[in-house]
């Protein structure tokens, strides 16, 4: 294959991403969404029989290039996941979002391990996890949007869900981990330091959360000095970027823990507190999202098979949609009753936190990497993104608008004479 040719599928991949993400914007849902189905419409191009269509676009030199683009884009979306953490939130709120969270996570977690083991009984132990794990992810951006519109985000209600989903992003990115360092054993990794046994492998873990936390440390005085000295110079993002990638590197190749943990790590250590955060990541977000991002959605949409789904792969892929929007909607709906919300407090916060979008492709994507999950649940993860992002702004607002509903007006009193 020539270089030039890639330019191609790029072209394909770029346009009709933006104008389904466009489409989907408009239609109240994210713009993840319009890139997934901008990845389908060109996937179907697979089944036209034309040689040199098949080599353009799903040649294995092509598809090898756009693989490496679209581990750049995955990184730098938790790159800026991370940025975009804000801790100090969870001052806000206190007990509840921890409470809302830790139920938001254990219970479709458990529901969602318990739906795998049920009807993939023939898999391991770990991959069971990780079907439950995928389900641990959560996506507020949808929701909001709709607080904003409804002028409920800074309600009890808003801030709750808002910081939850906060402290959501830390447990999950921590589970991950932690299964895919199972996964891996430290096999995974040239350097095999630990031998593949579960106290060590653990072990391993603690010692890259160490080393990045103290590491990161270090690069915030660093970035304080940069600041002070130049504010907004383009340095500041270079290096922010250069970290990103050297702990996407360390976290999989020495510690084997996902390069996504690494790059969210990096993003959480240099987010938050510093002042140049919202300039970095305005720049990584346009260089992300601008070019990389809509490759690894639209690759996603491109490799989407039907193929593997066999009667019983379909009921157990119903049944994890159900789990997936139910067990959200109830573990946070409970969290948030446990911290004595109302009854429609409850059942807003379960419905803000029930949203998933591009974390939960992610956590897919890294158990499809790690032979732990079916390529074929990715319709269904499709499904979880595209039924939550349209049921949850319309059960909010149905919710709130009984809520606000003006009481009718007494009937005059008359005083008789």
């Amino acid at each position: 294959m020539e270089p030039f040719e890639i330019l191609l599928p790029l072209a394909l991949i770029l346009l009709l991403s933006k104008l389904m993400g466009l489409g989907s914007h408009k239609c109240g849902m994210p713009a993840v969404i319009g890139m997934l189905l901008a990845g389908i419409l060109i996937g179907l191009l697979r089944y036209i029989p034309w040689a040199p269509l098949q080599e353009a676009f799903f040649g294995e030199q092509v598809s090898f290039a756009l693989d490496v683009m679209s581990k750049i884009g995955v990184v730098l979306i938790m790159f800026s996941t991370g940025l975009g953490t804000d801790l100090k939130k969870l001052r806000q709120t206190g007990v509840a979002s921890v409470v809302i969270t830790l139920l938001g996570v254990a219970v479709p977690m458990a529901l969602g391990t318990l739906t795998a083991f049920l009807f993939l009984p023939d898999n391991e132990p770990l991959s069971w996890l990780f079907y439950g794990a995928i389900l641990t992810a959560t996506s507020v951006s949808v929701t909001v949007a709709v607080l904003k519109e409804l002028g409920k985000l800074d309600s009890r209600v808003g801030t709750s869900i808002v910081a939850a989903a906060v402290i959501d992003d830390v447990i999950g990115i921590v589970i991950l981990s932690v299964l895919t360092g199972f996964s891996s054993g430290g096999e995974g990794a040239s350097w095999n330091w630990f031998d593949p046994n579960p106290a060590l492998v653990t072990i391993k873990i603690v010692v890259f959360f160490v080393a990045a936390i103290a590491l990161g440390v270090a690069l915030r005085k660093l970035f304080d000095l940069m600041e002070r000295r130049s504010p907004h110079n383009r340095r500041v993002p270079i290096i922010s970027l250069a970290a990103c990638f050297l702990y996407a590197y360390c976290a999989e190749e020495l510690f084997g823990v996902a390069d996504i943990t690494g790059a969210y790590i990096a993003g959480l250590l240099l987010g938050g507190t510093l002042s140049e955060t919202p300039y970095v990541e305005s720049k990584v977000d346009t260089m992300g999202y601008l070019f990389f991002s809509p490759i690894f959605f639209a690759s996603i949409g491109m490799n989407l098979e039907f193929t593997g789904i066999t009667v019983s792969f379909l009921a157990f892929g119903f049944t994890f949609v159900a789990v997936a929007l139910l067990g959200k909607f109830l573990g946070c709906g409970a969290g948030a009753k446990l911290c004595k919300f109302s009854w429609r407090e409850s059942m807003c916060v379960g419905l803000g936190m029930m949203v998933r979008a591009e974390v939960v492709l992610i956590c897919t994507e890294r158990g499809v990497s790690a032979g732990l999950v079916d390529p074929a649940i990715y319709p269904f993860v499709f499904l979880i993104i595209l039924l939550s992002s349209v049921l949850t702004p319309i059960l909010m607002k149905w919710s709130y608008r009984r809520e606000a509903a003006p009481k009718a007006p007494l009937p005059p009193v008359t005083v008789s004479q």
